[in-house]
C-alpha cells in the first residue's frame, strides 16, 4: 500500500432540510469528479445524533497521494466545467464545510 498518501476528512452541514439534495449532489456529481481529479473516495457517512437519527451533516474521507496532490486535485475539481455548472445552477445545499488532513498511524489498515 502507498504509505505516503494523506487523508482528508471533510464535514458538510447541509442547509436545514437539504441533506437529501446534498447527498444527491455528491452521489451524482462530486464523488465521480473527485475520482476524475485524482482523489480516492474512501467513505461517505451521514452523522447520527445521540438518539441514532440522521442529522443534516455529511462526513466523508478522501485520500490523496500527497498534500501537493490534494491542492492540485482540488484546484482542478473547482475548475471542472461540470462542477462549475452544478454549483452555479444548483440550489444552495451547504451551510458550512470544514476540512482536516490526517496522517494514518503506522498500525492503521488504511496506510
Amino acid at each position: 500500500m502507498d504509505t505516503d498518501r494523506v487523508f482528508e476528512l471533510r464535514r458538510y452541514d447541509a442547509v436545514p432540510g437539504k441533506i437529501d439534495a446534498l447527498l444527491d449532489r455528491f452521489r451524482n456529481h462530486a464523488a465521480p469528479l473527485f475520482e476524475k481529479h485524482g482523489m480516492a473516495n474512501i467513505g461517505f457517512w451521514v452523522e447520527l445524533d445521540e438518539d441514532g437519527k440522521r442529522t443534516e451533516t455529511l462526513v466523508y474521507l478522501v485520500a490523496h497521494a500527497s498534500r501537493e496532490a490534494a491542492q492540485e486535485s482540488w484546484a482542478s475539481f473547482w475548475d471542472d466545467p461540470e462542477w462549475v455548472a452544478v454549483r452555479t445552477n444548483g440550489e444552495q445545499v451547504t451551510a458550512r464545510a470544514t476540512s482536516a488532513f490526517l496522517d494514518p498511524a503506522e498500525f492503521s489498515g488504511l496506510r
